[in-house]
């Protein structure tokens, strides 16, 4: 090969790369996205806006607070329609293209819940689905059933006093679920394929009043070469093998003074080796927030705890790991980026005081914070250098779940509306 022709094929490959780098950049799969960490790296997205002049807006058929998820250029929400719970594929343009019909709807008891509280997922080949129903579920790409089951005709009703809201996740051969709540609680592996139970196994703990009530979401990790599933509720931070769901390290004493009504809403997040476990209750003044060194074996309690703080924390939001930092937004607008290896402030700042809170986690793409708060007001700030608010856009409606950026474009659920925001 001469050096023409080698620096061609050269380029060319360097091309078919970043088609592909673009093409993985461009999906969201899942409710955090392709890294669970609520963050994307690059991208020119939208800071400014009016709700009566984005790119498109389509109407949903009910009410929902699932995040929407995008895998080459079609998104796929949760809604009710009908009174039935259901799965809908809208185009780029936002256009349906077909709705997929379950059982029954099991409406939301919370003002910002609703019976698809869990977000879809999925990895390419079909859409995994859960509502609060008990319905579980797979679709393929153009709108078939494949299978489904419901979770609460075999294993009971939750006993959850709020809305279900752990999202199913999937590893290379299973979509996991997982229900923490007073009573039976259990970590379960279906096969991707058939729906068939591959595995069930009970994960329960003695807590005070509502302290075994779980609304986290599990996190699929790398583990001595393995996937691994970790998953926090019943305070207990617990790794499980995903064969056969087996403990394979446990991190409890989260709550050493015993406090009731400490349910568990946000979900894991983890920057190298240390998981963020933000816990106690940030809405009412008390807040808890843990730094836990992954690994090791057995009981890690006395071990693994790097650091924790009582001073900051979030209830509800899940945090972002963005560029090798924790960011948190707490449920009354506090922003603080974190150290993981200290626990340490870098930074901290506030969102504009108001009596409405933070529900929806938030987003950081391209070295912006997208944070909407319950009454659909979305933030924009710029956290690359510290902090800098840019944009307050009023969305005319609730916004609790979280928002999703793809290819510089951003959609935003609300209660009634699905957006989508350019620059274009």
């Amino acid at each position: 090969m001469n050096l023409k022709t080698a620096l061609f094929t050269a380029a060319l490959l360097a091309c078919g790369l970043n088609v592909m780098a673009a093409e993985i950049t461009a999906n969201w799969p899942r409710w955090r996205g392709p890294q669970d960490s609520g963050s994307i790296e690059n991208g020119k997205y939208p800071v400014q806006w009016k709700v009566d002049t984005v790119h498109w807006k389509s109407e949903l058929p009910g009410k929902g607070c699932s995040t929407p998820i995008v895998w080459n250029r079609r998104i796929y929400v949760t809604a009710p329609s009908n009174g039935r719970d259901s799965l809908i594929a809208l185009d780029w343009s936002g256009k349906q293209l077909w709705q997929a019909g379950f059982g029954k709807e099991n409406p939301g008891k919370h003002r910002n819940g609703s019976g698809c509280n869990p977000s879809p997922t999925t990895d390419g080949k079909s859409i995994f689905v859960e509502f609060k129903s008990g319905t579980l579920a797979a679709v393929d790409l153009e709108g078939k059933i494949r299978w489904q089951t419901n979770l609460v005709k075999s294993y009971g009703k939750d006993t959850l006093f709020w809305d279900h809201g752990t999202s199913p996740v999937l590893t290379e051969k299973y979509v996991v679920k997982v229900r923490m709540h007073k009573g039976e609680s259990w970590l379960a592996a279906f096969d991707k394929m058939t729906g068939e139970l591959k595995w069930k196994v009970a994960r329960n703990y003695k807590t005070p009043t509502e302290g075994d009530h779980g609304y986290a979401t599990p996190v699929v990790i790398q583990h001595r070469g393995a996937e691994a599933l970790l998953v926090w509720g019943a305070q207990h931070l617990t790794l499980h093998d995903v064969t056969n769901g087996k403990v394979l390290w446990t991190c409890g004493d989260f709550n050493p003074e015993s406090k009731r009504l400490w349910p568990s809403i946000s979900t894991p997040v983890v920057v190298g080796d240390i998981a963020l476990i933000a816990f106690g209750r940030n809405d009412r003044g008390i807040p808890r927030l843990h730094g836990i060194r992954m690994g090791g074996q057995g009981d890690v309690t006395k071990t693994h705890r790097v650091w924790k703080r009582t001073d900051i924390g979030t209830f509800v939001p899940t945090p972002v790991a963005y560029q090798g930092k924790f960011y948190l937004v707490g449920d009354k607008g506090r922003i603080d980026c974190l150290d993981p290896a200290t626990g340490k402030t870098l930074w901290t700042d506030n969102f504009p005081k108001h009596r409405a809170k933070f529900y929806g986690s938030p987003l950081i793409a391209g070295g912006k914070m997208y944070a909407p708060r319950e009454d659909g007001v979305v933030f924009v700030a710029d956290v690359k250098d510290g902090f800098k608010l840019l944009a307050e856009n009023d969305m005319g409606e609730p916004v609790i779940a979280s928002p999703v950026p793809s290819s510089n474009r951003l959609l935003i659920r609300g209660i009634r509306n699905l957006f989508c925001i350019t620059n274009e």
